[in-house]
């Protein structure tokens, strides 16, 4: 399958292990982020180069309507609207990979290396004994009511607050892992994500509940999690989404 890359072609086989549905999403993807194309398990370890595809539409004609539209600290619902106006996903693409509907992508900060996520482990005194420190490898399966997901999640820690066991990582997928080895952090509660909403099919508000599908979830499926936090920043509304889980 030929790519909107100058001298790179996709493999074609839409397996999903790097994160997104389809090769050509994947290839979309690229011009914002070049070394995404490191995800790519079915490249030979020379064509990994860096892809000129094309740019990300930006987020600045959005932000400079919310600064208008509202006066508030947040500004969430003036942003909101103009993001809405702004996003020109069809309607079709508004659906998870089982076809559920949903209200926005989650993507991830500019700052982190993938998406970012609050997890205290089943056992918390794990964090302690397995001496968890900021920049390690880590696997671990969100479990039960928190989420449920039957991928385990491979990333790099963060934060970490040893007092609590409760750790703050940025899911990356598992070619670290594989490539460094990692801490098998075992069973978790997924208890917050954080990320950037550049594109969302309604209007957000504080204290609400919503469908949102992070942009390289493996599996596409869609998320629930209450907005507890937004602001306005030059890439996009930052939010923080509690009370997660899956379906």
């Amino acid at each position: 399958m030929s790519t909107a890359t100058t001298n790179i072609q996709l493999p074609g086989l839409d397996c999903g292990l790097c994160g997104f549905k389809t090769c050509a999403a994947f290839a979309e993807r690229l011009p914002a982020n070049p070394d995404l194309l490191k995800r790519c398990v079915m490249l030979d370890k020379e064509n990994r180069v860096d892809a000129n595809a094309r740019a990300v539409k930006p987020i600045s004609a959005a932000l400079a309507a919310c600064e208008t539209a509202s006066t508030g600290c947040t500004g969430c619902a003036g942003a909101s609207t103009a993001l809405r106006d702004l996003a020109s996903t069809p309607a079709a693409a508004w659906k998870d990979s089982l076809g559920r509907n949903f209200d926005f992508y989650l993507e991830h900060l500019p700052e982190d290396p993938g998406p970012r996520e609050v997890m205290l482990p089943h056992n918390p005194l794990l964090t302690r004994e397995m001496d968890i420190q900021i920049g390690d490898v880590m696997i671990g399966r969100p479990l039960g009511m928190s989420c449920g997901c039957p991928i385990t999640h491979c990333g790099v820690v963060m934060e970490v607050d040893k007092r609590t066991g409760v750790i703050v990582w940025c899911v990356t997928g598992p070619m670290r892992p594989r490539q460094e080895g990692f801490k098998d952090i075992g069973y978790y509660s997924a208890e917050a994500y954080e990320g950037i909403v550049k594109e969302t099919n309604v209007e957000l508000r504080i204290g609400c509940r919503y469908y949102f599908q992070p942009r390289l979830c493996m599996l596409q499926w869609r998320h629930s999690g209450l907005v507890n936090f937004v602001n306005r920043t030059p890439e996009g509304l930052r939010i923080r989404l509690e009370g997660l889980w899956i379906g």
